[in-house]
């Protein structure tokens, strides 16, 4: 292939349900690709899921028809939310012989930087939890812990199908507000009541998994009008403004334009009423933002990590989008 061994990247979006990788040449040509199972230590050890990492490296290298040898390896994982797990990830990683050159980050800054020109912003990632990352070219970088509650978080597709349950439980038994809900939460699985609904899922003839299935529904029944539904709609909008204004404070950018990248499966579905909602409210906060929607795949924002890292040139992220594109 006369490629330069010396100048071959690994870029790795590893989420919790899904893995990309990409080897990526540091003209930002796009050499393999593999894509896997997510990536869960905390589940399964750190040790079999960077073996679960390794088998899909493996993969990419044997498309490309080259040895698993990178000049630097850009590594964007699911549950490295601290940086004191991304230093031990990171160690883990070294040990497996890839490169002597090794970066990891949570996975939300692959998707920030997929959606940025230069690394120079803010994202709001709400998908099944809810993260904010951000970045100056500087390597100064605005984070929170982002691992629930006792961090200070509030939404995600799976904390808001938490409350719509908790609002729907409390109107059919008279504890609450009434809310359409309570109707359509239910009649999502084909049952008649929340109480049915609450006994399928505690005995578990409804997996909880599927529980994040109900986000669309009270997305649909706020849309419709319902008061306590859309309630929930504009809390989760006034917490993507919280976190946005509160990393652009922190990255010195908030009296200058500066982007606001929203993504995962919740903030990039397009709900209107979210969206003008967090409009209002970055208007009010951070008028000076600008509100983008990250759409591209994160291991695109992965590999232009791994381009920054080599001090690639804008050509090399031009064709390395162009692939992506």
């Amino acid at each position: 292939m006369g490629v330069n061994l010396q100048g071959l990247l690994l870029a790795i979006d590893a989420g919790n349900s899904k893995t990309d990788v990409a080897i990526v040449g540091a003209d930002g040509t796009v050499l393999g690709t593999a894509r896997g199972g997510g990536f869960q230590p905390p589940v399964i050890g750190v040790e079999p899921a960077l073996d679960g990492l390794a088998e899909i490296t493996g993969r990419a290298a044997a498309e490309a028809g080259l040895p698993p040898a990178f000049a630097h390896v850009s590594a964007c994982l699911a549950n490295a939310d601290l940086p004191v797990e991304e230093a031990e990830l990171a160690t883990a990683l070294e040990a497996r012989g890839w490169s002597r050159s090794i970066r990891v980050y949570n996975d939300t800054f692959a998707i920030l930087r997929a959606g940025l020109d230069e690394p120079r912003g803010v994202a709001v990632v709400c998908g099944a939890g809810i993260n904010c990352v951000g970045m100056l070219p500087d390597g100064r970088t605005a984070r929170f812990p982002a691992i629930g509650k006792i961090s200070g978080d509030w939404g995600g597709g799976s904390g808001l199908a938490e409350e719509a349950l908790w609002f729907a439980a409390r109107a059919e038994d008279g504890r609450g507000e009434a809310t359409a809900l309570a109707r359509t939460l239910p009649a999502h699985f084909g049952l008649e009541t929340m109480y049915a609904l609450i006994e399928a899922l505690h005995l578990g003839r409804i997996p909880y998994e599927r529980r994040h299935e109900l986000t669309p529904v009270l997305f649909r029944t706020s849309a419709e009008g319902d008061g306590v539904a859309r309630s929930l709609v504009h809390r989760l909008a006034e917490e993507v403004a919280a976190l946005s204004t509160v990393a652009l404070g922190r990255l010195g950018l908030l009296d200058e334009q500066a982007p606001v990248m929203l993504g995962g499966s919740v903030l990039a579905a397009g709900h209107p009423e979210l969206d003008v909602r967090i409009a209002e409210l970055l208007a009010v906060k951070a008028p000076k933002a600008v509100i983008g929607v990250v759409t591209a795949p994160p291991v695109l924002g992965a590999a232009l990590l791994a381009l920054d890292e080599v001090a690639a040139g804008p050509e090399a992220a031009a064709r390395l989008r162009g692939h992506y594109a």
